[in-house]
């Protein structure tokens, strides 16, 4: 016994000074602990809009609020991709839905085996059609069961349905993602507010890409046009029916009623401003998180999700650990720089830590 313990005493003795080495660290030696990499998408294009391809990263420099940061992950390799396809189904939407769905359609026929979709509606409420998967028929099925609801069944839960893929579905997914969003960009009834959806994309690395269909516009909708300017009779208001009034007016007894007219006029300039509004929106949602915003009257849209799937695809993914003083909760300003001539950068513009 007393032989054990001389030899555990010894043993102490020959350690001691190592354990003491190890408590007396550099000062400049940081151990992070439970700080998390702060993900920035990074996307690079050339003046053209085409993706510049090849960049390493020494070609790249990143400022947390104005001050160089170490970049300690970089990935420039093609890398497979979840989308959410977001479908907006609410009551505004009933004379594009056919647009939407074939949009929708469209897309799901870029995706490889490798990548990832799901297919969301929104109305009244928030509708998961068909979970992340990579079955492509499962895919279209959804899109195709995607329905205005009835009349009576009324909403834009648009906020929410972006709020929700974000923070429940793409929480903790790694990798490239981003949300589609094909909708007219009006909300009503959703329950988060605009300042709360996007301090929560201050904390996410998925991007979006919305799509505007424009919507409430009279001559489109023939419906909305026999409301807003209804016929005047059958003979016109002056009666008879005949080419030129007194028997009906030279347009055949179409004359507009001035009154008419003017209501007809004022109810197009509230349509515009909502769509402008709506438009702004999009725009938000898209450049907080280096996506883009397009309309649906921008082109092909083939051409438009081809070139959305190039950038998912080949995107410069870069990391950080912000400084150890970085306040929580706090929003930091994030900026990137290519060392290359005529390039345009998109990125990450800001990110707000979670505080714990």
């Amino acid at each position: 016994m007393r032989l054990k313990c001389a030899l555990v005493a010894s043993l102490v003795g020959l350690l001691t000074p190592f354990l003491a080495l190890g408590q007396d660290k550099p000062a400049d030696e940081t151990i992070k602990v439970n700080t998390l990499l702060v993900s920035v998408p990074t996307i690079v294009s050339d003046r053209d809009g085409r993706y510049v391809p090849n960049l390493t990263q020494k070609d790249f420099t990143i400022f947390q609020d104005g001050q160089q940061q170490n970049i300690d992950f970089f990935a420039a390799t093609e890398e497979p991709i979840s989308v959410a396809l977001l479908i907006d189904t609410s009551q505004s939407t009933r004379g594009v839905l056919g647009d939407i769905k074939d949009s929708a359609k469209s897309f799901i026929k870029l995706l490889t085996p490798k990548d990832k979709a799901m297919i969301v509606s929104f109305d009244y409420a928030t509708h998961v059609l068909c979970p992340l998967t990579s079955d492509t028929d499962q895919l279209r099925a959804a899109v195709k069961s995607a329905e205005i609801p009835e009349r009576g069944l009324v909403g834009t839960t648009l906020r929410d349905a972006v709020y929700d893929t974000i923070n429940q579905t793409f929480a903790g997914l790694k990798g490239r993602k981003a949300i589609i969003l094909l909708t007219d960009g009006k909300d009503f009834k959703s329950r988060i507010d605009t300042n709360t959806l996007l301090y929560s994309l201050q904390e996410s690395d998925t991007l979006i890409y919305t799509v505007m269909f424009k919507t409430g516009d009279q001559n489109r909708n023939p419906a909305l046009r026999q409301i807003l300017f209804p016929p005047m009779g059958r003979g016109g208001i002056f009666g008879g029916g005949g080419r030129r009034f007194p028997g009906g007016g030279a347009n055949g007894g179409r004359f507009p009623n001035p009154r008419q007219e003017q209501r007809r006029q004022q109810q197009q300039g509230r349509i515009e401003e909502q769509n402008e509004i709506a438009a702004e929106f999009l725009r938000q949602l898209s450049d907080t998180t280096a996506g883009r915003a397009f309309s649906s009257k921008d082109g092909k849209l083939k051409n438009t999700f081809a070139s959305i799937v190039e950038e998912l695809r080949f995107q410069y993914r870069l990391g950080y650990y912000p400084p150890e003083d970085s306040p929580s909760a706090s929003l930091h300003q994030i900026k990137v720089k290519v060392n290359r001539a005529d390039a345009v950068v998109r990125s990450r513009a800001s990110y707000r830590a979670i505080s714990k």
